[in-house]
């Protein structure tokens, strides 16, 4: 008879260095490597909020110098035209290319990640995501559109689903007493991966351009390579928590003082209670308001407030000259990465604030701060206070991250922890609904004030209005979750006969921390921890160096 050890391995059991098996963690293993390990992950693919940064150089990738234009060009055309340079508005087909498939992506392997784990997930990763850069160097060097959308939009994307729900679930299991703070620090790295991959690029393209190349493709190629060897490392340093691992000391909170479910609902039937798709609504809502303001952050500072940010006041946007635009769009600039800094920071305060008052409530933040700072916003603009204005969509900004950084935990309060990460690539399907809802208001609300005659000052009072009403619509989605019903509980005999399956552990589960307690900052992880938090330290200084042009 094969028996089990205390920490759920399988003693002469062969496992492959890639398998869920031979990432367990043992006696001794300190369980604060495991964020930093995600963050590796997460710092480089959250570069796709950053991609805007290539589109001007690409413009005229084969001008070098202007934009080779041809007027009459069709975008189908565009994918394979060599003789013409492609428009911005085709280029930035990429961002839906990227969270269409990252959601589709989650959606369709997120159970395949639960049954291999981390590592070998986050390889696949690495792989998608540093390939796919590469495919799109290839595609830049040959002009070929197609070429790009396909390794960075299509292989690219898949990585980003992938890689954006790989360390839910082992974070959750690792920290069950800090379920929030846990998935906070790791979906931070997200928001986190402008700050860092943004002026590294720039850095690149100067580098690398050349009189007949911009550098773009050449910066495409050395960013897959040095995120690919960061995105390893990160894959290796995963660890899985030993099955019936707990916190010394700690115990599971009690079910009729929390929402917080001790039970575990399938993957199958998540989908078919009504707490799903009310989350979902809740995640799509919130997401649609905030992603719409982060595609339109620097036209709408430089808009609204024109003359005001170089010290002409009664200058508005259509009188600046092209030297004084030239000056309000670095500007606006910082305020784009200002918006980048506060959607991190709101991920990590946030989520770890959903552990002290829970997650229900922490979304009630959200909606009813961000409906009235939506509705405050024409007034902040109206009055000329650039610093009430900024402030305002910081925070908006902090509360759009924190609602990316909350939901996991609050997937593992109603459906347990057995199929979270799973459960939660399926959810991800409101973050691809809202990145079309979100940017189709507000740019196309955008066109229709300005054809009408509105003032570039007003042109986003009435989507202002219409974000606000997308929070209420929320806000009752989320007042009508209730814990899930007990008719969707597994069984302990069905959770057990998963986990013997899966190979983690035997039908009796021992409980307990098997030598590893609750870990602390050694000398290991403070060095992990200072491996990801330079970059992203010296990324934050060169945000902060920007946005303090605009006060």
């Amino acid at each position: 008879m094969t028996t089990i050890s205390s920490a759920g391995t399988v003693p002469g059991a062969e496992a492959g260095i890639l398998d869920r098996e031979h990432t367990i963690a043992k006696a001794g293993f300190n369980r604060w490597l495991v964020p930093p390990a995600a963050l590796c992950i997460h710092l480089c693919i959250g570069m796709a909020y950053g991609f805007s940064v290539f589109w001007l150089p690409l413009s005229r990738a084969i001008g070098i110098n202007q934009p080779k234009t041809c007027p009459e060009i069709s975008l189908w055309q565009e994918l394979f035209t060599t003789s013409c340079d492609w428009k911005v508005a085709s280029l930035g087909w990429m961002f839906t290319l990227f969270f269409v498939v990252l959601g589709v992506s989650a959606a369709i392997w997120g159970g395949w990640l639960e049954r291999v784990g981390p590592r070998k997930a986050g390889v696949v990763v690495a792989l998608c995501w540093g390939g796919g850069l590469l495919v799109g160097a290839f595609g830049i060097y040959t002009h070929q559109l197609w070429i790009m959308w396909l390794g960075s939009g299509v292989i690219g994307g898949v990585g980003l689903g992938l890689g954006y729900i790989s360390p839910v679930s082992t974070l959750i299991k690792w920290f069950p007493d800090h379920r929030g703070m846990a998935t906070g620090f790791a979906i931070a790295g997200f928001g986190g991966g402008t700050l860092i991959g943004a002026p590294l690029a720039n850095l690149l393209i100067n580098y690398f351009k050349t009189p007949t190349s911009v550098g773009v493709w050449e910066t495409f190629a050395a960013m897959g390579v040095i995120y690919f060897i960061f995105m390893m490392i990160g894959a290796f340093a995963y660890r899985v928590a030993p099955a019936g691992w707990r916190p010394d000391g700690w115990t599971p909170p009690s079910e009729n003082k929390s929402m917080i479910s001790q039970h575990h609902v399938h993957l199958d039937d998540a989908h078919r209670t009504p707490q799903f798709w009310l989350i979902w609504w809740v995640l799509c809502l919130n997401v649609s308001a905030g992603i719409g303001v982060i595609g339109m952050a620097s036209p709408m500072l430089q808009e609204i407030f024109a003359g005001k940010l170089i010290g002409f006041p009664d200058i508005g946007f259509n009188a600046l000259s092209v030297e004084q635009k030239t000056i309000i769009a670095g500007i606006a600039a910082g305020f784009a990465g200002l918006l980048s800094l506060f959607n991190i920071g709101g991920r990590v305060f946030w989520a770890s604030l959903s552990d002290f008052i829970g997650r229900k409530n922490t979304y009630y933040c959200f909606f009813l701060f961000g409906i009235v700072l939506y509705a405050l916003a024409p007034t902040f603009a109206t009055t000329g206070s650039k610093m009430l204005f900024v402030a305002a969509f910081c925070i908006i900004l902090s509360m759009y991250g924190g609602g990316f950084a909350t939901v996991p935990a609050y997937l593992a309060d109603m459906f347990g922890t057995q199929f979270v990460g799973a459960i939660h690539g399926r959810l991800l399907t409101a973050w691809s609904t809202a990145g079309i809802i979100g940017p189709v208001v507000v740019n196309y609300i955008r066109e229709f004030q300005l054809q009408a005659g509105v003032p570039r000052d007003q042109l986003y009072n009435t989507t202002m209005y219409i974000l606000c009403a997308l929070l209420i619509a929320g806000l009752i989605c989320n007042h009508l979750v209730k814990p899930v019903d007990s008719k969707w509980h597994m069984s302990e005999a069905e959770v057990a006969k998963l986990q013997e399956k899966n190979a983690v552990t035997g039908a009796a589960t021992p409980s307990g921390s098997f030598g590893i307690g609750k870990g602390g900052l050694d000398v290991r992880s403070a060095l992990f921890w200072a491996f990801v938090g330079i970059p992203l330290a010296w990324g934050v200084y060169k945000t902060l160096e920007s946005a303090a042009k605009i006060f």
